[in-house]
């Protein structure tokens, strides 16, 4: 669930509903009835967290409270500790006035869309009724997050003496546990954005804006910087000359020393990630296989295929062998690790990683046929599959949420990516009769 603080479903009743709800969705499942709440830094996850704990306990459920900690971090100890479920309270990438509750169960994954379901069915229970809000405030357990960066520090094979890494923690749910856990492993950290105050999380900084940890990163002389997003289950990184280093590329400098152990054939990725990562990892024997967007297709198909890394372009980096989701931490974690093990910056690391000019294009529409029925554009993309062959891509699919057709070309010349891309979204407009 996600929203606008304050208003439906993130109301003070409805979020209070979500508590009852989950306490007998952990009743019927029986063995432990403590649930571990966390949130990130936004002004709303205090009432949040303590209607979510009221409600359960109103229904015979224990609440604990893990108070600041990433969204993996909740999934940890989620796994680990002795709960039946973990609440996060967060709206990751979004700004302050959003939140949401994710529901998390004891394997430490997302929940399955049938008890997404179960429970929403014990939630319009409650809904009807007239229950009166409670709200329960809760102390803060500040073991749990120890906990988590003692289980990250311990994922670690050498440790980061030597190193400066600049920090921006988003203002968001690692500012603190970030610089915690790479001083703790010996690095100099330089930290920006670490000083939440409930209303400037995701504010102009962060993974969705890099451009202060770039300057800070040239200006400081940092070996690399790392951006986080409000929950932390994102990471993007800055070289040491500026470089933007994205998800693609961290996947690829990942991947290589797992294929050099015998752990990795494949990498996991979305249809987003650019055809440049593909060709990178297939020089060294590599394949890569894509999912719909979504981190939840990437992990599916992992999980499927018993891959030890997947993610996605946005810098959301799943490794399975130590994580059931995407963390932003782990991954800085990993990339680190990379450097110091090979004596490498981010720059050499990713050299091989050459962006494909991509350009996507929307089509507005106002009815939509199947893809195969439309003949002239199936035509366009079969000229554009044929020019490019192993060199570019085509991906045309219909937004599910909006009246729009997304045309994305990518291929080694933007001019003739420009061209393919436009023809194409003609050729849908003539077929539908735009």
């Amino acid at each position: 669930m996600r929203g606008l603080a304050g208003r439906y479903p993130l109301d003070p009743f409805t979020v209070y509903c979500v508590g009852q709800a989950l306490a007998i969705w952990v009743q019927e499942k029986g063995g432990s009835k403590e649930v571990v709440i966390g949130t990130d830094t936004r002004e709303s996850g205090t009432w949040m967290s303590e209607l979510v704990a009221g409600g359960l306990r109103s229904q015979r459920a224990i609440p604990r409270f893990a108070g600041l900690i990433p969204t993996p971090g909740l999934a940890h100890v989620a796994k680990t500790g002795p709960f039946a479920a973990g609440v996060m309270i967060s709206a990751s990438h979004n700004p302050y006035q959003d939140n949401g509750i994710k529901i998390i169960d004891h394997s430490g994954f997302k929940l399955p869309d049938e008890e997404e379901l179960v429970i929403e069915e014990h939630l319009g229970v409650y809904l009807n009724g007239v229950a009166t809000p409670e709200r329960l405030a809760m102390e803060t357990d500040e073991g749990i997050d120890r906990e988590y960066i003692e289980h990250l520090a311990g994922t670690a094979s050498r440790d980061l003496q030597g190193m400066t890494i600049v920090v921006d923690g988003a203002n968001g749910a690692a500012s603190h546990v970030g610089p915690a856990l790479f001083e703790k492993l010996g690095a100099k950290v330089i930290k920006i954005h670490c000083a939440p105050d409930g209303k400037n999380i995701n504010l102009n900084c962060g993974s969705l804006h890099l451009e202060e940890l770039r300057k800070a990163v040239l200006s400081t002389g940092a070996d690399a910087g790392v951006a986080f997003d409000g929950d932390a289950d994102r990471a993007l990184f800055v070289s040491h000359s500026g470089k933007i280093i994205d998800g693609d590329a961290v996947l690829y400098l990942c991947a290589l020393p797992l294929h050099k152990s015998g752990r990795l054939s494949e990498v996991i990725a979305t249809v987003m990630s650019n055809i440049g990562l593909e060709v990178a990892l297939k020089s060294h024997g590599i394949g890569l296989v894509r999912t719909p967007v979504g981190d939840k297709y990437v992990l599916q198909e992992m999980q499927k295929r018993q891959a030890p890394l997947g993610g996605e372009q946005s810098g959301h980096v799943i490794f399975s062998d130590y994580a059931t989701t995407g963390d932003g931490l782990l991954t800085a974690l990993r990339v680190f690790q990379t450097m110091r093990e090979t004596g490498n910056g981010l720059d050499e690391l990713t050299a091989a990683v050459k962006t494909f000019p991509q350009l996507l294009v929307n089509v507005k529409i106002s009815n939509k046929r199947p893809l195969e029925e439309l003949e002239k554009a199936s035509r366009e993309i079969r000229h554009a599959e044929a020019e490019f062959g192993d060199t570019g891509r085509v991906l045309v699919r219909f937004s599910g949420t909006e009246p729009l057709a997304r045309v994305m070309v990518e291929g080694p010349e933007l001019k003739r990516v420009e061209h393919h891309a436009h023809a194409i979204a003609a050729a849908i407009k003539a077929d539908l009769g735009e």
